[in-house]
């Protein structure tokens, strides 16, 4: 089955807001998104680099572990409690997950990245533990869970990113102690280590999403002149 077709039988009911929350379906749209290929999504910016730690504590570069993939990337830290920041991610995370790996055309063109601006507390084992069964990629789509060695690598990629954060601060030495708030981005970046797309909390639609994912695979597949 394509994304299109996914597209197409998922269910367009919502409340007057225009989605719905669930534990199993965060939001829905309560109208279908532009058609694949039928838009552009211009080159917003390159993304940033910097070393970051896996969930067995292996150093890479970012863009090493983004490149040759469509990625949709996040930032998270663990211990956060707002519903619509990191669990809400998290769960349409794990929906498009689902939905890409019932998708063969795009499962290993894809892949989700989760990184931590929390590195102080959220270790690559840390990471592993809040990622859980999805860590596990039995063939299918990529779903990688990233911390930074430090605050050090952290801020060239938060900076970089535009990602919004506010830190609490000790008073006697002035240095960030924890995270009081963030406001959730959501970055689409493309083979070429391009961010195509920012999705806010407001727009974090999977319907909408996976439109954009397929619509820069039509147009490597124009570029390229083979199938995506």
């Amino acid at each position: 089955m394509s994304a299109r077709a996914i597209l197409l039988t998922l269910s367009l009911s919502a409340r007057a807001a225009g989605f719905t929350h669930a534990a199993d379906d965060p939001r829905v749209l309560d109208f279908a998104p532009p058609s694949p290929g039928t838009y552009e999504l211009h080159r917003i910016m390159r993304a940033p680099d910097e070393d970051v730690l896996d969930v067995d504590g292996r150093r890479a570069r970012l863009s090493q572990l983004t490149r040759d993939h469509i990625t949709l990337l996040g930032f998270i830290y663990t211990s956060c409690m707002d519903p619509e920041g990191c669990p809400l991610a998290y769960r349409v995370f794990a929906q498009l997950k689902d939905q890409i790996q019932a998708t063969p055309a795009l499962r290993d063109k894809v892949q989700l990245v989760s990184l931590s601006f929390d590195p102080a507390r959220d270790s690559p084992s840390v990471m592993r533990q809040y990622a859980g069964s999805r860590l596990e990629e039995d063939g299918g789509v990529r779903w990688l869970f990233l911390t930074t060695p430090s605050v050090k690598e952290l801020m060239p990629l938060v900076e970089g990113f535009g990602q919004d954060v506010r830190y609490s601060i000790d008073r006697s030495s002035g240095r960030p102690v924890r995270q009081l708030a963030h406001v959730l981005k959501v970055f689409l970046i493309d083979r070429a280590g391009y961010v195509r797309e920012i999705y806010t909390s407001t727009f974090l639609h999977p319907q909408s999403i996976l439109a954009d994912i397929e619509s820069l695979l039509i147009e490597q597949e124009g570029a390229s002149g083979a199938p995506p």
